[in-house]
Order: structure tokens, then C-alpha cells, then sequence
């Protein structure tokens, strides 16, 4: 039998990570092998998550407090999961009802997987219902353009003639990628826009 290997993330340097270091303790993880990142969510980068990873070993058991503090969303969550088992290493949440090294855990590990695609295979629908309603409707489907008329494209042409001024710096300004500048001042130029 493996070690089990503790994940603590908390999401502010502010947090005290010590509740959930202390349960990983009770459930049965040596405090030297417990990985703490202090970042949100959100942020891809947590190194204390890939030391975590590195350390994993065939056998072992990854221990977190709750499901949230180990994936950025769903899809995240089951592709680390994913990961680790392919690896021989089971998983366990303390708070939530999975624990991959039992049977019932290994079942609701894969209810939430297909849950998940259900949802996924929902959201796709409704995009590709709304893209031929707006088809049909003779609405073409994307952004709406934030250099639309002859007055804007001015306005970015003018600060493009500003010293030290490129183009990277004025599509940064209206919140639009070089292409999209490129696109509208080519527009203007051919006398396309109003």
C-alpha cells in the first residue's frame, strides 16, 4: 500500500490553511507529504500542484479536503483524476462522496464524469441552435465590431501617428487583437465603412 499524498490549496496568501492541513493529518497523510498552493482557482499556475504530481507514486492515494480546491471546473477536476488514476494512484475528497478506492466512490466518480459530458454535450447544442437561429434570422454570427464606422477608424489612425505608438499598443486600447485593426483600416481604406 501507498502513501497518502495531501493537496491544500487556499485561494489568498491571507487564508490559514491549517484547517484543511490538519484534517488531511486526521485522515491519514503525513504532514511532509501535504502540498499547499496559495492561488485562486482560476490560476493555472500552481507549482505546489505539480510538485504534488511529481511526488505521486502507483499505489499512493491523492487526499484533497473538497473536490473544488483541486480543479478549476469540472472538466479540469476529471481530467486530473483521469490523470492520476491512469498513473495507479486513487483519489479521495474528504468532504464530498469520492473516494476512488472503493467501489461506491469509483461509481460516483464516474456518474460526475458523465454528467459532466452530458452537460458539455447540452451547452454544444444550444450554441449550435442559436447559430442557426441567427443564421436564419441573416445575422452573421461573432462580435460586433468595436471599429464600425469611419469616425473610429480615425480616431485609431490618428493614434497610430502618435509617437512610440504600434499597432499591438492601439488594438490594446480598443480591446481588439492587430488582426481585427488590420481588418477595419483595410475596410476604411477601400471605402467600405460609413
Amino acid at each position: 500500500m501507498g502513501d497518502f499524498v495531501g493537496y491544500v490549496r487556499v485561494s489568498t496568501i491571507e487564508q490559514d490553511p491549517r484547517m484543511q492541513i490538519n484534517a488531511l493529518i486526521k485522515a491519514g497523510c503525513d504532514e511532509s507529504l501535504i502540498f499547499i498552493d496559495k492561488a485562486s482557482g482560476a490560476n493555472r499556475e500552481r507549482p505546489e500542484l505539480k510538485r504534488c504530481f511529481e511526488h505521486l507514486r502507483k499505489g499512493d492515494t491523492l487526499v484533497v479536503w473538497k473536490l473544488d480546491r483541486l480543479g478549476r471546473s469540472l472538466k479540469h477536476l476529471l481530467e486530473l483524476i483521469e490523470k492520476i488514476e491512469k498513473r495507479g494512484v486513487s483519489f479521495k475528497s474528504l468532504t464530498d462522496p469520492i473516494d476512488t478506492t472503493t467501489s461506491g466512490g469509483k461509481l460516483m466518480f464516474s456518474m460526475v464524469g458523465a454528467f459532466a459530458e452530458f452537460e458539455r454535450n447540452i451547452n454544444r447544442e444550444r450554441i449550435l441552435e442559436g447559430l442557426k437561429r441567427s443564421q436564419e434570422a441573416g445575422k452573421k454570427p461573432g462580435r460586433v465590431p468595436v471599429l464600425d464606422s469611419k469616425l473610429k477608424v480615425e480616431q485609431a489612425l490618428y493614434m497610430l501617428n502618435a509617437p512610440g505608438a504600434t499597432r499591438s499598443s492601439v488594438a490594446e486600447h480598443y480591446g481588439i487583437s492587430r488582426t481585427s485593426l488590420h481588418r477595419a483600416i483595410k475596410k476604411y481604406e477601400g471605402g467600405e465603412m460609413l
